[in-house]
């Protein structure tokens, strides 16, 4: 019994004490994941988020970077409604609607590539809802 014990007592101190691994890979997925949007519609949001909740704990820096992703697309998403209506009052909207476009296309790639070099990724412009 008292052996038992001591096994059990191991292996709880062995799952807390496990670091988190790095996987570069997988952060440069979740990044160019958000050019799905060109190609389903709704991919770019759906597939980072998954990847940002089955695997926020397990891998390094996939938290933050998983927020920083749902926080850019939350933002470009507003940027998008607010832009709308100026399409139709001033024609201004077209404008803004390409600019979140190239910005929403360029973004990911240029973090994707940050993040293989091993540098921190960044976006523009963005919100903070998830924090």
């Amino acid at each position: 019994m008292r052996r038992i014990d001591k096994t059990y007592i191991m292996e709880l101190e062995k799952q807390l004490t496990t670091t988190k691994k790095k996987d570069r890979q997988l952060l440069i997925l979740m990044h160019l994941s958000q050019l799905l949007d060109y190609v389903t519609g709704l991919g770019g949001i759906i597939v980072p988020l998954i990847i940002w909740l089955t695997n926020r704990d397990q891998v390094e820096g996939v938290d933050e970077q998983g927020k920083m992703i749902l926080n850019f697309k939350l933002s470009m998403l507003i940027y998008i409604f607010i832009s709308i209506p100026l399409f139709f009052l001033f024609g201004l909207g077209i404008v803004l609607l390409v600019i979140i476009g190239l910005i929403s296309f360029i973004m990911p790639i240029v973090n994707a590539v940050k993040v293989s070099n091993d540098e921190q990724p960044s976006y523009p412009f963005t919100i903070n809802f998830i924090a």
